[in-house]
């Protein structure tokens, strides 16, 4: 078992997010439901990462599943 995530894209998802709410991030990179969770990482040494929304609006959350700043985009999938 690789303890790599699957990479789900080298772009960024873009969202929106109400301020407040929790939403679990997907970790593994395995979900149909990217960027987030749809428990797809059962089996594996990943699990989600819950977040709670600072403000409403717009975000672009990772999708290599390798940012230093997750559940956001920092760029480094443009070095994969």
């Amino acid at each position: 078992m690789s303890d790599q995530p699957t990479i789900a894209a080298k772009a960024p998802a873009k969202v929106t997010l109400q301020a407040g709410k929790d939403y679990w991030f997907c970790a593994c990179g395995k979900s149909a439901a990217q960027p987030f969770c749809d428990g797809s990482h059962k089996g594996t040494t990943f699990g989600p990462k819950k977040f709670t929304a600072e403000k409403e609006g717009d975000a672009w959350l990772c999708q290599c599943k390798h940012t230093a700043n997750a559940p956001f985009c920092d760029g480094t999938h443009k070095t994969l």
